[in-house]
């Protein structure tokens, strides 16, 4: 039988992570997903979250992916990809449709068509919509109904959530993933990718956002009811607070980025005043003596503004302060020492860093290891989507709707594959 692979790459300022699921059937002719592999190479030809070269970002994706497929084995020939940085917005939209049949019963048919007429709402010059997210439907006025299929009425409405991409840095993304041979089953939004891997369908009930710290922007998702309530990207990462060390001990980036990993402390109050330590030993050519207590205080400064901008997107749709699951922090990033500390004071939440849930694996590391919830939860998020038939849509609706939707196939494959000669 047929090896059933679903890979994902998450393709980062500062690395590239690829992860491969393995679908198994079970006892009970389920299925389950075992991840096998997952690797990491250095970022290249992609800068601020946009392909920068080209060139560049071919050789680093193929890099990875020749590692992934020496992992374990067999042959990867498409994967779920990840996209995010500033280039990316989220957009409400409502959808209205009457019922087609005659005896009122609304089917998948009609909520394919009412997530459609969301959809057309959206459409701005520039832009290619990634994907159609519903947040709650309402059939004849009544609202807050999750599954419409089934139900008696004339007028259905869906509130909807637009992801839309800029289309020169979609279009880009996508040719250099063609480029290496590998065939793309979906663009995902990076937050809701890293959601699939880390967070509990009890913590996205009772509400939860989940913190994605990147190299070079973080990203958000708040989840509530189930379903995604609000989502945005902040122009903030890790590699800013490098950069501020760098400028603030006059050192290379190099230099502040081994001191970042070693020394700095997000929260400076934990760490001594009377330690030093000398720059020459971390690659400088001088030798100079600098304190890990003032190398924390400017990481502490930029930890506090990333998520003083993500309370500031909590306030935004009232959450401040009142998601009982609290916040879940995922992404390189968030490996900094007291990142914990400075979130749970700035954001009045309970905080935690993540761990990927529901995904079987002897790679035990690697389901502990924040940086790599993306690329796995690309896989899960793939998993997901085969199993229900919501596969490359771009839409996500109920299960009893789904076979409709994979008819529909990807839009964005569709059209960006005629780029590649």
């Amino acid at each position: 039988m047929k090896e059933r692979l679903i890979a994902g790459i998450d393709l980062g300022s500062s690395a590239i992570r690829m992860a491969v699921g393995q679908v198994l059937p079970t006892a009970d002719k389920r299925e389950t997903l075992s991840l096998i592999g997952a690797v990491e190479v250095p970022s290249a030809g992609v800068s601020k979250g946009m392909v920068s070269s080209m060139e560049d970002a071919v050789s680093a994706i193929s890099a990875c992916l020749e590692q992934a497929e020496r992992q374990i084995g067999l042959p990867v020939s498409e994967a779920y990809v990840g996209l995010g940085g500033s280039y990316i917005s989220v957009q409400l939209a409502k959808g209205v449709i009457g019922v087609s049949r005659p005896d009122g019963e609304i089917r998948g048919e009609d909520v394919h068509r009412a997530l459609e007429s969301a959809r057309s709402v959206v459409n701005p010059a520039n832009y290619e919509i990634m994907h159609v997210l519903p947040r709650g439907y309402s059939v004849d006025g009544q609202a807050g109904i999750k599954d419409p299929v089934g139900m008696q009425g004339i007028r259905l409405e869906v509130d909807a959530h637009i992801v839309q991409g800029l289309s020169t840095h979609v279009r880009n993304v996508t040719k250099s993933v063609f480029r290496t041979g590998l065939d793309i089953s979906e663009l995902v939004f990076v937050p809701l990718a890293a959601a699939e891997a880390v967070l509990t369908g009890r913590q996205r009930e009772v509400g939860v956002v989940l913190v994605n710290v990147g190299a070079v922007t973080t990203s958000l998702a708040i989840y509530e009811e189930g379903e995604l309530m609000h989502a945005a990207v902040v122009p903030i990462g890790s590699d800013h607070i490098t950069s501020d060390i760098a400028i603030g001990l006059r050192t290379s980036l190099d230099v502040a980025e081994r001191l970042k990993r070693e020394y700095a402390n997000a929260n400076a109050e934990q760490v001594s005043r009377h330690e030093e330590v000398d720059l020459r030993e971390f690659g400088a050519p001088q030798s100079e003596l600098v304190s890990p207590r003032f190398i924390s205080d400017i990481a502490q400064a930029r930890v506090e503004e990333i998520f003083e901008r993500v309370e500031k997107e909590l306030k935004r749709v009232d959450r401040s302060g009142m998601l009982p699951a609290g916040a879940i922090l995922t992404g390189g990033g968030v490996k900094l020492q007291g990142m914990v500390d400075v979130a749970k004071g700035t954001l009045r939440l309970p905080v935690a860093i993540s761990q990927t849930t529901g995904v079987q694996s002897p790679l035990v590391e690697v389901l502990q290891d924040p940086a790599y919830a993306t690329s796995v939860g690309l896989v899960a998020w793939g998993f997901g989507g085969e199993r229900d038939g919501n596969v490359g849509g771009g839409m996500r609706a109920p299960s009893k709707s789904g076979e409709l939707l994979k008819k529909v196939g990807n839009p964005l494959k569709r059209i960006f594959k005629s780029f590649i000669p």
